[in-house]
């Protein structure tokens, strides 16, 4: 269990990334299409709270950690979100094979959600 996620690797940033990029897509996913839309606002919801809760904890921090931490949750939300698909002409257009159009099925995995 140790190897998992610790509290330790949440208070980093490789940690609380992945922790908002898996949480992001289990939550979309279990929405469903519909929630597709809410992924961003939900990773900066994610983020955020990560940042805050860490920001919480730093005891030797004075206030201005509260400011710190909002800037630490853009960093997280955006090594979450992919900062490579910056600007939209970067992006690779996520088009489905022809054998999936004509079975009329749409690619789940790994869809951008920019």
């Amino acid at each position: 269990m140790n190897d998992l996620f610790t509290w330790a690797a949440l208070g980093s940033l490789a940690g609380a990334s992945a922790a908002t990029l898996l949480a992001t897509n289990v939550i979309g996913g279990l929405i469903g299409p519909s929630g597709d839309k809410l992924r961003k606002w939900i990773a900066i919801g994610i983020a955020l709270l990560l940042s805050y809760v860490t920001a919480a904890f730093a005891d030797d921090a004075g206030g201005e950690k509260w400011i710190i931490a909002f800037f630490n949750a853009l960093v997280i939300f955006s090594a979450a979100l992919g900062v490579n698909q910056f600007p939209p002409g970067n992006r690779q257009a996520t088009q489905p094979s022809p054998t999936q159009v004509a079975q009329g099925r749409e690619p789940r995995v790994f869809r951008s959600w920019v």
